[in-house]
């Protein structure tokens, strides 16, 4: 998580909790308890100060003293005018807070917050004023009329609260999720799929025992790429010879198999796979690689191997890869078919 993301949810609490003050300081007024009135000032003061600390970027002083206020202010509130309004609820809204800042923490590599020990402090907190009140009963004697609205209210707010903050949590651990499913699958320069998700899924074909057409695609004379243009012209042609495969083999499974080789698994018919990897090939030999003004002939070899029922995986890669090496001896550009060998 970016620190202008992080400052950015900071504001939007910020400022959510001190319009929340002037409610609670209207409700106070109503219920004619001058002290709470009163400690209405400093309560809107620290969120004055919030703002100060977010802006300034001091965002771990803002959470504790977040979490130290929301606590303390729960207590006061609770023991002035008893459990009947609610405002012991907002203990509950501090601890998830709690344990997600340390792992922000964790993530920005800042100082722990050691969530554990203090969500215990607070719940041993919660018990013992609200545990004192209901054996002694408030300071103040607010009477019935309004107890059943606020406590709605601020079970309202509390709720609302913890139901937003769950499934945006829940939500960035599902974006978290899949940048690190692409992380594991996907090869960076490509954007194609990497060897470790092709043996999956090469392992799950084996597993349901499903015909596929297997081709091994090699860049002819890479290294020379390399030599004379520089690496990121050799980079350029992996991305360009990813768009056309890409592009050309539709329906297919395509993956960086390892340096300038990529694996292609069809699901077509043996001859209009063959049919379709010729197109490739053509269209490669014929497009020139375009980088820094210069144009880069590139061509293709290609090995194809056929599964059938039962046949073992390293077979298919070993067939697939001996036609592969057989094309690249004998001229190159060329698709490689069980024929030729």
């Amino acid at each position: 998580m970016s620190l202008p993301f992080l400052k950015k949810i900071a504001l939007t609490v910020n400022t959510v909790i001190f319009l929340l003050v002037f409610v609670h300081l209207a409700f106070f007024k109503s219920v004619n308890v001058p002290f709470l009135v009163a400690f209405s000032i400093p309560d809107a003061c620290i969120y004055l100060i919030g703002y100060f600390l977010i802006l300034r970027d001091k965002l771990d002083i803002y959470t504790w003293l977040l979490f130290i206020w929301i606590t303390i202010y729960t207590g006061v509130t609770t023991l002035c005018i008893g459990n009947g309004y609610g405002f012991h609820l907002y203990c509950f809204s501090i601890i998830p807070i709690v344990f997600i800042t340390e792992y922000i923490g964790y993530k920005r590599k800042k100082r722990k917050m050691i969530a554990l020990p203090l969500s215990i402090a607070i719940t041993l907190f919660y018990i013992i004023f609200t545990g004192y009140v209901t054996k002694h009963g408030p300071i103040y004697d607010c009477g019935e009329e309004k107890l059943t609205m606020f406590w709605s209210f601020n079970a309202l707010v509390v709720f609302s609260f913890l139901i937003c903050f769950i499934y945006y949590l829940i939500k960035l651990i599902v974006i978290s999720e899949d940048k690190l499913r692409e992380a594991a699958q996907i090869d960076q320069l490509t954007r194609l799929y990497n060897r470790h998700y092709m043996f999956d899924k090469l392992s799950d074909i084996t597993d349901r025992d499903r015909e596929c057409i297997l081709a091994i695609v090699d860049i002819d004379n890479f290294k020379k790429v390399n030599d004379i243009y520089g690496h990121n012209a050799g980079d350029e042609v992996l991305k360009n010879i990813s768009g056309h495969l890409r592009k050309e083999c539709r329906g297919c499974e395509i993956s960086r198999w390892g340096g300038e080789e990529f694996l292609v698994v069809s699901y077509s018919p043996y001859a209009d796979t063959v049919a379709m990897l010729e197109e490739l090939r053509k269209n490669i030999e014929t497009t020139p690689v375009e980088h820094d003004g210069k144009k880069i002939q590139i061509t293709i070899t290609a090995g194809i191997a056929s599964r059938s029922s039962g046949q073992d995986l390293n077979e298919l890669i070993q067939t697939a890869d001996k036609r592969l090496y057989h094309g690249k001896n004998n001229g190159k550009n060329c698709i490689v078919t069980g024929a030729e060998v």
